[in-house]
């Protein structure tokens, strides 16, 4: 079992329930989208709160955070731009008739799902959607996007010259058990993936490897075409992460330890981070296995976390973002890879066989390159 320890801060100011925690590109920022209607920049240097985004009528549900603006979406049916430096509020989105779940931004483009059945986009600048998605016979949960250029063969590229002005896709994941891929440019959809029986909560696109992940209620995880040497890490109520072959779908390791529903997961230089509805985030090493440590301090469920310059970020629905330092955790880890190599050094001095071995060797440190880029899941 891995030790305790403590936060190095608790942060305190948001008055309900964290629903989102986004990273700013250049690592430097932290926005907290929460229950009680507000965002909340913070510095990742000192885990000062240096700006409150206020304006929404109803809770935030997901917030992004780009370097020099913020974008919030909210249950008052709007998406608000922001000035990451001022607080002041840039652009309101108007026009979904129910809860806006998720955004998404790309370039001069901004994305959105909501209850109403609907995907939108908008233009970033101009505050008004010039494209709508409409088929879902339920709420829209999720959101990917994607160009087919990095998707389709050259051949299929030429029977779509309609297309050629702009040829990216829209994702979307339902609570009508279904998944939907839709030209951007004509708002048609291009495809329906059917097979899950439960909702679609999240949606993990891969587009050089073809591959298209999809997570629901119904306890499954389906993979779209084929993702070679990847791991994919899957949280579940039934209180375990998993983490699963892709490409053959086959179960390598189970971790357990947790109480509760595993609520959130993110995968950083072999080192598993989880938070649960149990309020404790925990550090796995994804090759051994082993619990590495338990993070305790939250008193409600962990909804996000975030990872920067080796520390932990955690906010929960308890109202509060907590920083952990994480360093001695990355310091043994390298520290057993060290003495791993050395002792894979002296077995070169050896019989023939051993010269063998340590071609099989190489082979499984290419399985263990390919799961640092591994894709993560709840």
């Amino acid at each position: 079992m891995g030790s305790s320890s403590s936060a190095l801060k608790v942060c305190t100011e948001h008055q309900g329930g964290i629903n989102w925690l986004s990273l700013s590109p250049d690592g430097q920022w932290l926005l907290t989208g929460s229950e009680d209607g507000t965002a909340r920049l913070w510095s990742t240097a000192d885990s000062q709160c240096r700006a409150r985004f206020q304006g929404h009528e109803s809770y935030i549900t997901f917030c992004h955070l780009e370097n020099e603006v913020a974008f919030t979406c909210s249950a008052d049916h709007t998406i608000r731009k922001w000035d990451v430096m001022t607080g002041q509020c840039l652009a309101v989105y108007r026009g979904h008739t129910s809860i806006v779940n998720r955004i998404l931004v790309f370039k001069d483009y901004l994305f959105s799902g909501s209850y109403d059945r609907t995907a939108r986009c908008w233009s970033v600048d101009k505050e008004k959607p010039i494209q709508e998605f409409r088929g879902h016979r339920n709420c829209v949960l999720t959101l990917a996007l994607y160009s087919s250029k990095d998707v389709l063969e050259d051949s299929e590229e030429e029977e779509l010259e309609e297309e050629k002005l702009n040829r990216d896709f829209l994702v979307t994941g339902s609570t009508d058990c279904t998944v939907k891929v839709w030209w951007v440019s004509s708002g048609r959809c291009h495809q329906t993936l059917l097979g899950h029986t439960g909702a679609i909560l999240c949606l993990i696109l891969d587009p050089p490897n073809r591959e298209l992940f999809s997570g629901s209620t119904d306890y499954t995880i389906r993979t779209w075409n084929i993702l070679v040497n990847r791991c994919l890490y899957s949280g579940s109520a039934d209180r375990t992460v998993k983490c699963w072959l892709a490409d053959t779908g086959e179960r390598i390791r189970t971790y357990k330890t947790h109480k509760h529903s595993v609520s959130t997961l993110k995968y950083h230089a072999g080192i598993l981070f989880t938070g649960s509805g149990d309020a404790c985030a925990r550090a796995f090493n994804t090759k051994t296995g082993i619990l590495q440590r338990v993070f305790r301090g939250h008193k409600l469920v962990i909804n996000c976390i975030q990872i920067h310059n080796e520390l932990l970020y955690t906010a929960s629905h308890d109202g509060t973002l907590r920083i952990w330092d994480i360093r001695q955790i990355y310091k043994w880890n390298k520290r057993r890879l060290k003495e791993r190599s050395i002792q894979g050094r002296r077995s070169q001095k050896g019989t023939l066989s051993r010269l063998f071995n340590n071609k099989v060797g190489c082979m499984v440190h290419q399985e263990n390159r390919a799961e640092q880029e591994a894709v993560e899941l709840v």
